[in-house]
């Protein structure tokens, strides 16, 4: 091998050295370029983080309200369906078969009216036999009548014995007790002729037809169902703890199925003396006239009833009620800042857009009555005066042109 190669050979590992370093350099020069960028990135994300923690909400004095005590009137749900005052299954009196039917279901009846008639043939002739027993009976009575008168005299003339006359005397009595019996039964077979025809009792409409010309019917047998729809009435349970602030009198307003556009009035008509067995409730009474006849019995009626105004309770509005998570919290402001609080609430009024606190906020806590969307506890929050002047308007917003005026 020449001296040449050798020296060649020798160079050769020079360059490979230089080659490793340059690499090594490019290397660390791409990770703190990466590194910056990833620096940059994350204080860029910062930046834009920092304006949404440093938000403040801003709020109208209308927006807030302050816990106060009130007379809140205690709001009790009624409902229930509906059903006429006056109603009734008329019957028949008497047996026999239905000779005539005068009336169907939904036909008016005026009070006396004639709906149906019961063949009268066998009532009539066992009203002709009594009343044959009853002049029979009345003859014996005349002749004993006139036996007695004569008997008397005799007597005053001691022509008979006192005993004789007794006994005519009292001949007299028995035939005046048997007439007065036959026509005490006379008037028992008129009146089952009278009561063949079967009249409506009140003024009402016909809600069921129960017989059929033809039919055989017995004594107490169903005839018709007649209704008078100018009066209907409601029987709903109310709890017993809700009894006291309830008065006969008190208006209450219905929605009725079907009348979706119209409101019903009624009134307390009446108050159960005492409780239902097993359910700790109380059933209150109330009619709703019904002139126009629009409500019909069994219509179910939803209802509200304003109860006695109580005693002043802690309240505040029901639109800073939030419900979240099966839980009740507000929004109250203190110092500039948001705190939510949860509350546990009571009665409502929906009337007067209240409800009842029962724990969870003190009286004069100022509360929050608005939504506002990325509001939670800690938020910073500031009331805006009614009339804010340009420099207290945010430097985002251009101020008002200057009165120049």
């Amino acid at each position: 091998m020449s001296i040449e190669n050798t020296m060649s050979i020798k160079r050769n590992p020079k360059p490979r050295r230089g080659w490793v370093k340059f690499t090594l350099a490019g290397i660390t020069l791409a990770l703190v370029a990466g590194s910056l960028i990833a620096y940059r990135a994350s204080s860029a994300k910062k930046e834009e983080k920092k304006p949404d923690a440093d938000k403040i909400f801003e709020f109208a004095k209308n927006d807030i309200a302050a816990v106060s005590a009130q007379n809140l009137g205690l709001i009790i749900p009624i409902s229930g369906s509906v059903r006429p005052v006056t109603q009734a299954m008329v019957k028949s009196k008497v047996a026999g078969e239905v000779s005539k039917v005068y009336v169907r279901e939904g036909e008016r009846v005026a009070a006396g009216q004639v709906l149906a008639s019961i063949d009268t043939a066998d009532l009539k002739a066992r009203h002709d036999a009594q009343q044959a027993m009853v002049a029979e009976s009345k003859a014996k009575l005349d002749l004993a009548t006139k036996n007695e008168a004569n008997n008397r005299t005799l007597l005053s003339k001691n022509f008979i014995s006192q005993n004789a006359f007794d006994g005519v005397a009292n001949s007299m009595q028995i035939a005046e007790a048997n007439h007065q019996s036959t026509r005490a039964q006379a008037a028992i077979t008129q009146r089952a002729l009278a009561d063949a025809q079967i009249k409506a009792p009140f003024a009402g409409i016909v809600a069921k037809r129960a017989v059929n010309i033809g039919e055989k019917i017995t004594a107490d047998a169903p005839i018709m169902q007649i209704v008078d729809l100018s009066r209907m009435e409601l029987e709903a349970p109310v709890p017993v703890g809700d009894i006291p602030g309830i008065n006969v009198g008190q208006e209450i307003t219905f929605k009725v199925d079907g009348f979706q556009d119209r409101a019903f009035k009624g009134k307390v008509e009446r108050i159960n003396p005492s409780t239902e067995a097993g359910s700790r409730s109380i059933s209150i009474f109330v009619t709703l006239p019904n002139e126009d006849g629009a409500l019909k019995g069994g219509m179910f009626a939803n209802g509200t009833l304003a109860a006695v105004s109580r005693t002043a309770v802690t309240s505040l509005p029901i639109s800073a009620l939030i419900e979240e998570g099966g839980q009740t919290f507000v929004f109250a402001l203190k110092d500039g800042t948001v705190e939510r609080k949860p509350i546990t609430i009571g009665a409502k009024s929906p009337e007067r857009g209240l409800a009842e606190i029962r724990d969870g906020v003190a009286l004069g806590t100022e509360v929050i009555t608005v939504k506002a969307d990325g509001l939670k506890h800690g938020s910073k929050a500031v009331v805006k005066s009614a009339f804010a002047t340009p420099a207290a308007t945010p430097a985002t917003t251009a101020a008002p042109p200057a009165n120049k005026g």
